[in-house]
């Protein structure tokens, strides 16, 4: 394979946000200090010097703002205010100034989309067709006998119009009925948007991740969207994804929306705009921006979408290198709080394999809560399910829950989360897999996390160097990682039988530095590489 070009070149200035790890807390399920089986600020303020040990650079926290909590958070009622569940304005503070203190980021999720339907500006909306807020949601008439504006849908399932029984007009909801869309054509929305944007930035966040970037603005038309050829779904199932939703995102208009976000944040030193968006890699690449004007992480989720197969992940990778625009910043995401985790998806002997994969590719790594101990999704009894995805949509098995089950910490009761009965259950294997266990096991999960990320850190070659794809096959996926003065060779068996790395052109003489077969730690390397079933190795390479 040839080199890939490297658009970073090592002898330049790197931010913080390009050498940092990510870590995402989703705060119901972090730790409670309270003892009302929920997560809050001073649970996680308590849990930062885990994190400081781990390596972690940056917290981004899922939403903590005031909410009816028909989606968890995600229905936002006040953005500039905290959730008494989660604490006080007093805790943000305390929290962030901890972060700070420890040398950490600490960034937030912003939720531009849409609101609460029990936020003031909706509640305001709907009160009149006259309403001086009407024109900040999306409103229709309804067509000749009472018929939907047009056939978009909920992700969540089921239509996404909602009819408002006093003004006899439909808003939009792309996602549930309680969270109406902003129109984001209407100046004032932009106005109170960057307003919320600065309340936080004057704060001292260190920027933000922004939700659902990608469904911001829609089709001026509300032209309906095409159905994806060769569906598996029936038109009367309702399903969102029996529609491409062609007109009701991903539209022109949002790249301004984004260049606006930027501005705000640029107007303060060392933040970051980081953006939520599902899309193919060809469109995802335009989020940056010309210029580098829009965001400065677009989130890049192919490891989370993509078949466990190491040549779709090695040409995805490639792809993915190739497309990146001149300077822009690559990134990765392994887990986060609306996919199943990632030991769960590949397995617990993969898991480690994905570990690696992760923290040895070029860009910025993202990890989710727990995933660093192996924690896989908990089976929640339907009667104990509370994600409206999973509740609207039950005969599809798409509950959120059992990835947002709450933090292994020991074998307490209650696993060190909280006094008292969490607001999700634990897995039965908690007393096995926790982090007071793994913390003294140089063999466990955590232990293997940690060992990557320290190599991370003290390694300038796996922050910043160059990536130049090695090899691939139906098994293995390997690559370096070099800069002016270290080169490593990272070698990666996807699959759970013996691989082989043959190079035809090239030695590869070194020793293993960090490998997921312990007993191969420290040995030098033959030029053939042999490697057993879910075997990953990094072999520091002699020059």
């Amino acid at each position: 394979m040839e080199t890939i070009t490297d658009n970073n070149p090592a002898d330049i200035d790197h931010l913080w946000w390009q050498t940092c790890v990510i870590y995402q807390i989703y705060p119901r399920s972090f730790q409670d200090a309270n003892g009302d089986g929920i997560g809050d600020l001073k649970g996680i303020v308590q849990r930062l010097d885990y994190l400081q040990w781990l390596g972690v650079d940056c917290v981004w926290l899922s939403p903590i703002y005031p909410s009816p909590m028909a989606d968890f958070g995600y229905d936002i009622s006040d953005y500039q205010g905290v959730h008494p569940l989660f604490g006080t304005m007093e805790d943000f503070d305390e929290l962030l100034e901890q972060v700070h203190r420890r040398g950490m980021k600490l960034i937030l999720d912003l939720v531009p989309n849409h609101t609460s339907d029990q936020h003031p500006w909706f509640l305001e909306s709907r009160s009149s067709r006259d309403s001086p807020k009407r024109d900040w949601y999306i409103w229709q008439e309804p067509g000749e006998n009472g018929a939907l504006p047009n056939n978009w849908l909920s992700v969540f399932g089921g239509h996404a119009w909602e009819l408002d029984p006093a003004t006899r007009q439909y808003y939009y909801h792309a996602f549930l009925k309680q969270q109406p869309d902003l129109n984001w054509r209407n100046p004032e929305v932009h106005e109170a948007m960057t307003d919320v944007m600065h309340f936080w930035l004057r704060k001292g966040v260190d920027g933000f991740r922004v939700d659902v970037m990608w469904h911001i603005i829609k089709d001026a038309q509300l032209r309906n969207n095409p159905v994806v050829a060769n569906s598996p779904f029936d038109e009367n199932d309702l399903i969102y994804e029996y529609h491409d939703p062609a007109y009701s995102t991903d539209q022109p208009e949002v790249h301004e929306i984004v260049r606006m976000m930027r501005r705000t944040t640029n107007q303060y030193d060392d933040r970051v705009l980081i953006g939520e968006i599902y899309l193919p890699i060809h469109k995802l690449i335009t989020y940056y921006g010309a210029d580098k004007s829009e965001a400065h992480l677009p989130f890049n989720f192919q490891l989370l979408a993509l078949p466990w197969d190491s040549e779709q992940i090695a040409r995805a990778v490639e792809e993915y290198e190739g497309a990146l625009p001149m300077d822009g910043w690559p990134n990765w995401v392994l887990g986060n709080h609306d996919r199943p985790r990632i030991a769960s998806r590949v397995g617990r002997s993969q898991a480690r394999v994905a570990a690696m994969l992760l923290l040895t590719l070029r860009g910025t790594p993202t990890l989710y809560y727990g995933d660093e101990i192996g924690m896989r999704d908990v089976p929640i009894p339907q009667d104990e399910l509370v994600d409206p995805q999973g509740l609207y949509m039950p005969d599809r098995n798409v509950s959120r829950d059992p990835a947002r089950t709450p933090m292994q910490w020991n074998t307490d009761e209650f696993a060190g989360f909280s006094g008292s009965k969490p607001w999700l259950r634990l897995p039965r294997s908690f007393r096995r897999v926790n982090v007071e266990l793994q913390k003294e096991d140089p063999d466990s999960m955590l232990s293997f996390y940690h060992s990557l990320i320290t190599l991370r850190k003290r390694q300038p070659a796996f922050q910043t160097g160059k990536y130049t794809p090695v090899y691939s096959d139906k098994q293995l996926l390997a690559f370096i990682r070099e800069n002016d003065t270290d080169r490593f060779l990272v070698v990666l068996n996807l699959s759970h039988r013996p691989c082989y790395l043959l190079p035809k052109n090239e030695t590869f003489d070194g020793e293993i530095i960090i490998s997921t077969e312990a007993e191969r730690i420290g040995l030098r390397t033959e030029n053939n590489l042999l490697l057993s079933g879910d075997e990953g190795l990094i072999v520091k390479l002699e020059r």
